[in-house]
């Protein structure tokens, strides 16, 4: 019996059967294999849409559903894309008719909730990063690392969304509110990868995460150099652009920095070392397979901020994270203290390059 719920077309083979629904050539598709912007869904049953996320003139975002064939503006998939792409309306490129984006509802658990502002949070952190990014430098954090003027406005448009959530925001970009035991909080890197962003070098990224019990159950990275999106929440999996991902097996370890004064030594696990300056994108490398494992064990550490993001997605697509005690890492909220571990993508390979870097 044919699959009639519609899926991301992440093959060539499945991009070839939804040109033929949308009487397209393939290469007029193919765009929407490797571009953020575009989304390609189809089912079993003969269904396909074409969608691309593009700014209005109000300055928010909105689903263009540029060509259809079998599914209504209102379908819970295309709803669904609109969603996880943080947009307001969903428009038919043809016709002009639009419809809102469902506002998010107080009555459906706090992770669901959870899942959809911080997907239009890190859409609202676009456009202030992408206001910012002729701004100079204003001064240098505690820790060295550059403070600009795009990193306080991501802090306001994300805080200003993930307010209505009703627990405690922290940010790296202001002193730790209280959290009281037991009780659920969310952590936001506004703008990770600050370096990286001020020397126009990619990647950088909005990263945020709900943690409960010291353990991240949902988390969003968005790459702000290339519009790719991360996903994922305990339970429900993780997704790379709205595909389904999960850790493997590999080579290449990615690291956040080289040790102070040191050179990078790449583990007898590994053949290759990476480093982007940026934790939250590596977690994610970790999480969708396209880096084998990642760890600072031998560096001067994390902040919860930095990390909490990409380890929700981490989990949630079956990696492990483990302390250099080999226990499973937990988070505190505070943005201050130091955290080292590893991430891989089983409980073998985090004992593996543990043994390995100590």
């Amino acid at each position: 019996m044919a699959d009639p719920e519609l899926r991301v077309v992440a093959t060539t083979r499945e991009l070839r059967a939804a040109a033929e629904r949308l009487s397209l050539p393939a290469v007029a598709l193919a765009p929407a294999l490797v571009e953020p912007s575009l989304r390609l869904l189809a089912d079993g049953a003969g269904a396909a849409v074409l969608l691309r996320r593009q700014w209005a003139g109000d300055g928010t975002a909105e689903a263009v559903v540029l060509h259809r064939a079998g599914v209504p503006l209102e379908h819970p998939a295309v709803v669904a894309t609109a969603l996880a792409w943080g947009c307001d309306q969903i428009c038919h490129a043809s016709t002009g008719r639009a419809v809102d984006v469902p506002a998010h509802r107080y009555d459906v658990p706090l992770v669901e909730r959870f899942r959809q502002l911080a997907a239009r949070a890190a859409t609202r952190v676009e456009i202030a990063v992408a206001l910012a990014q002729d701004s100079g430098r204003e001064r240098d954090k505690d820790d060295g690392s550059p403070r600009i003027d795009a990193d306080e406005a991501a802090h306001r448009a994300a805080v200003e969304v993930l307010a209505s959530l009703g627990v405690p925001v922290l940010s790296e970009e202001r002193a730790d509110g209280a959290v009281a035991d037991g009780q659920p909080w969310v952590v936001v890197d506004p703008l990770d990868g600050t370096g990286n962003f001020a020397a126009g070098l990619p990647p950088w990224a909005f990263s945020v995460a709900l943690v409960s019990a010291g353990r991240p159950v949902a988390g969003l990275v968005a790459d702000l150099s290339s519009g790719r999106r991360w996903e994922g929440a305990d339970g429900a999996g993780a997704r790379r652009d709205g595909v389904p991902v999960q850790p493997r097996p590999g080579s290449t370890v990615v690291v956040p920095s080289a040790p102070a004064g040191d050179s990078v030594v790449v583990p007898t696990t590994a053949r290759r070392v990476r480093i982007t300056g940026c934790t939250a994108i590596d977690l994610c490398l970790v999480a969708d397979g396209s880096a084998a494992a990642w760890h600072d064990v031998d560096r001067s550490g994390s902040h919860v901020h930095d990390a909490a993001g990409g380890l929700a997605i981490l989990l949630a697509a079956g990696g492990v994270a483990l302390t250099p005690d080999g226990e499973p890492l937990l988070l505190s909220p505070d943005t201050g203290a130091r955290i080292h571990f590893v991430a891989a993508p089983n409980d073998a390979a985090a004992r593996d390059l543990l043994a390995a870097v100590r």
